[in-house]
């Protein structure tokens, strides 16, 4: 059974910092592009950052600077780092891993609220 588990939101000051997980089981974790994607209340799922199977990372414009996804392929876990978070950070943050290039599949995890208010 495929499991994507995020981890690591909550309430943050704007400014401040938060680093969010995500621990895959279930997959071979390594072929897998991953993704951190986020909708806030009233508006579509928007792509935050990818990093695909051989390390390379992508950003939205809107995190360019702020935000820093990694992955630690012998833990089966994929972060993000977010720094200088802004109230229009707030939202739910979800994983995704993405394998369709090798017909492995696509999955989501549940989310996680991150919260940036004073």
């Amino acid at each position: 059974q495929v499991q994507l588990v995020e981890s690591g939101g909550g309430l943050v000051q704007p400014g401040g910092s938060l680093t969010l997980s995500c621990a895959a089981s279930g997959i071979v974790f390594r072929i897998y592009d991953m993704g951190w994607y986020r909708q806030a209340p009233g508006k579509q799922r928007e792509l935050v950052a990818g990093i695909a199977s051989g390390g390379r990372a992508n950003y939205a414009d809107f995190v360019k600077g702020r935000f820093t996804i990694s992955r630690d392929n012998a833990k089966r876990t994929v972060y993000l780092q977010m720094n200088n978070l802004k109230p229009e950070d707030t939202a739910v943050y979800s994983c995704n891993a993405d394998a369709m290039y090798a017909r492995a599949g696509n999955y989501w995890g549940q989310g996680t609220q991150v919260t940036v208010s004073s």
